[in-house]
């Protein structure tokens, strides 16, 4: 295992690898405001186990990559655009040419924008806990918060996902009680059908913590605007082999956001995870590392010089 940072203009972007770095390389793209770590050790260790060089890194904004203070732009620093970008020029980085993308959540839309717009840098795709990009999220959470139906006849997140955004938004007093809200985040991500480990996610966001040097969650990334629901049409053009993992507890994008997903972009299969919510729990590593790399190993390694 090997770090690098990463210049791209004026971002750093710190990230590290596992396995065996002739293996077809496999990048993960995480959610809104989480670093590299939130794909917890022995999830990635899995990967690169059943056959790849797996990397990650964190987002902008995150972990030990560049911070922007956004109260000092008049305008929006950057948005989806230069989340993108910063994915390519990981890739740059270890000189990978293109590499299988498995992104969840805020890296779901940051998938689905390499797939439609730099098709070449991608192996196979691998998409979980997220909405297409026809779908307007951020409207959705305001339809659920007020109790309007749906607008799309997609399911909106559910109470827990609400409850989340009310449970983040309270002030909390030293960093032992910014540590129990961010447990109690995950509780309720989570999900309630699985078991829920307490330790194992406080003992997860302590390494996160540690990583980043600071208590101090980001939160820049709820700012930036979603891409326009327009750009769901061409995921019709995508052939890139594409996976959709659809969490069936997710209580973000509840079922059937994967298959939807999967409608869109031509030959794109899903699958589904029965207890599975918006979290990655030690009982669900196993079961989604087989169903990612049965995806990406089933994908012939493109080699490009």
């Amino acid at each position: 295992m090997t770090t690098r940072v990463i210049a791209h203009g004026e971002v750093s972007l710190w990230s590290e690898d596992f396995g065996d770095p002739a293996a077809p390389p496999l990048l993960l793209i995480a959610g809104g405001n989480l670093s590299a770590k939130s794909w917890p050790d022995a999830f990635v260790a899995l990967l690169a186990e059943r056959g790849h060089h797996v990397i990650r890194y964190d987002h902008r904004d995150t972990g030990r990559s560049t911070a922007t203070d956004f109260q000092a732009f008049q305008a929006r620093p950057y948005g989806f655009d230069e989340l993108v970008s910063d994915a390519l020029a990981v890739l740059d980085g270890w000189e990978v040419p293109a590499a299988h993308v498995v992104g969840m959540s805020l890296g779901h839309t940051i998938g689905q924008l390499l797939a439609v717009d730099h098709p070449d840098r991608l192996l196979s795709l691998t998409l979980m806990l997220g909405g297409a990009l026809d779908v307007d999220f951020d409207a959705n959470i305001e339809r659920a918060m007020s109790g309007a139906p749906s607008a799309d006849g997609l399911p909106l997140p559910t109470r827990r996902f609400l409850d989340v955004i009310a449970l983040m938004s309270e002030p909390v007093d030293g960093p032992e009680a910014e540590l129990e809200r961010r447990v109690e985040k995950w509780r309720l991500l989570n999900g309630e059908d699985l078991p829920f480990d307490a330790d194992e996610f406080r003992r997860r966001e302590l390494r996160a913590v540690a990583h980043a040097g600071s208590f101090q969650e980001p939160i820049n990334h709820h700012m930036i605007p979603q891409p326009p629901v327009s750009r769901g049409a061409e995921l019709a053009g995508v052939r890139v082999p594409t996976l959709a993992i659809q969490a069936m507890r997710d209580p973000a994008a509840p079922p059937p956001h994967a298959r939807h997903v999967a409608d869109l972009i031509p030959g794109a299969r899903v699958v589904e995870l029965p207890e599975m919510g918006h979290a990655l729990a030690s009982a669900v590593h196993e079961p989604l590392a087989a169903a990612i790399t049965s995806h990406t190993l089933r994908t012939p390694h493109r080699v490009t010089t």
